[in-house]
């Protein structure tokens, strides 16, 4: 059972104005230290202690995988989006308080510093780019994620931003009480990144979002996901769900209808009869009761089969309190008869 952590940023316009309030991130290793490779060349000019990498092309979604020379492989490239999924040590992401189920991996989710297309294995900046991260232990997306769950501890930047820590869920959604009995109170959005933090935010359409107080800590699902991928991976974010901008939207609903990354499980009005194309890191949406007319209404992050044999995602959620996979508020699972497994509408790859 091993819990894990750590760090990054957000987009460029906002790097100068809030430097000091993002966590130092881990260094890149020296190639001495990136796990038994040793970086020489034929073919895309890249090689492992074993032989050289083969680049492979395969389809459902169009991709690149890199394998060694037994044949294993040991990156995953999907056309058009930015996550890779890279093979590396294995270890066991677990929630022992709200669940008896473990995620036993050895994927670890980066972030590409662009879009990957076809043929992209024999460019400068992937050659640099896999030599920094084969093999590196430096916590990726599936470790931060696991910052924000009952327990985890707190972190603090040098300007004593507390950037990870048990996260809750969106505290009173519900407007000014006191008008309850005149009409219906005017319901509050959830809880974003920055509500988190407890700062100000400028995005880089100049909108500048101020967290509220009793919202320090706290996130919803996609907030939660924004926070996971935005602030502390460096994938860009947009101020509002405006189509505009090429950031990730507050809201699941436009995040499953937007144009970043590519659908792995195309967007419908039922439940999906395959997930088989899901790869750990892969946003999935799901529909709620809260929300009409079949919207969106929740988003979470797939984790993996976890040693049942169960595809497992984690969320924040209000039944849960917070970021959780576990099985408490609604079990963290895609197949079966759950709330969550019925409700599941769409996946996406960033």
């Amino acid at each position: 059972m091993t819990a894990v952590l750590l760090a990054a940023s957000c987009g460029l316009s906002l790097q100068l104005r809030h430097r000091i309030d993002k966590p130092t991130a881990s260094p890149v290793p020296s190639a001495s230290q990136v796990s038994r490779a040793s970086l020489a060349s034929p073919g895309a000019g890249i090689r492992v202690r074993s032989g050289s990498l083969h680049f492979e092309r395969i389809g459902n979604p169009a991709r690149t995988v890199a394998r060694d020379q037994r044949g294993a492989v040991i990156a995953t490239f999907t056309d058009g989006a930015r996550t890779a999924v890279l093979t590396g040590p294995s270890r066991t992401f677990a929630e022992p308080r709200t669940t008896d189920a473990k995620v036993v991996t050895k994927s670890w989710v980066r972030l590409l510093p662009k879009a990957w297309a076809r043929g992209a294995e024999k460019s400068g900046w992937f050659k640099t780019w896999l030599r920094s991260r084969l093999g590196s232990r430096d916590p990726d997306i599936l470790a931060t994620a696991f910052d924000y769950i009952a327990g985890a501890p707190v972190r603090t930047t040098a300007a004593g931003v507390k950037y990870s820590g048990a996260a809750r869920y969106t505290p009173g959604t519900a407007g000014d009480s006191g008008r309850a009995g005149q009409r219906k109170p005017k319901p509050r959005t959830g809880s974003d990144f920055y509500d988190y933090l407890g700062i100000p935010w400028t995005f880089p359409d100049k909108v500048t979002r101020t967290p509220e107080k009793d919202r320090a800590r706290s996130v919803d699902s996609s907030g939660y996901v924004r926070l996971v991928y935005g602030y502390r991976s460096g994938f860009p974010l947009n101020s509002r769900d405006s189509a505009a901008g090429n950031g990730l939207q507050r809201t699941p609903d436009a995040i499953a209808h937007g144009r970043l990354g590519l659908p792995v499980i195309p967007l419908s009005n039922r439940r999906p009869a395959v997930i088989q194309q899901l790869q750990p890191g892969d946003l999935v949406f799901f529909r709620t009761k809260e929300l009409p007319g079949g919207r969106i209404g929740h988003i979470g992050i797939y984790l993996g089969l976890d040693t049942a044999d169960h595809p497992r995602f984690i969320s924040s959620r209000k039944n849960a309190g917070g970021p959780t996979m576990g099985d408490k508020g609604g079990t963290s699972r895609l197949d079966g008869d759950g709330y969550y497994a019925q409700g599941l509408r769409a996946a996406r790859r960033l």
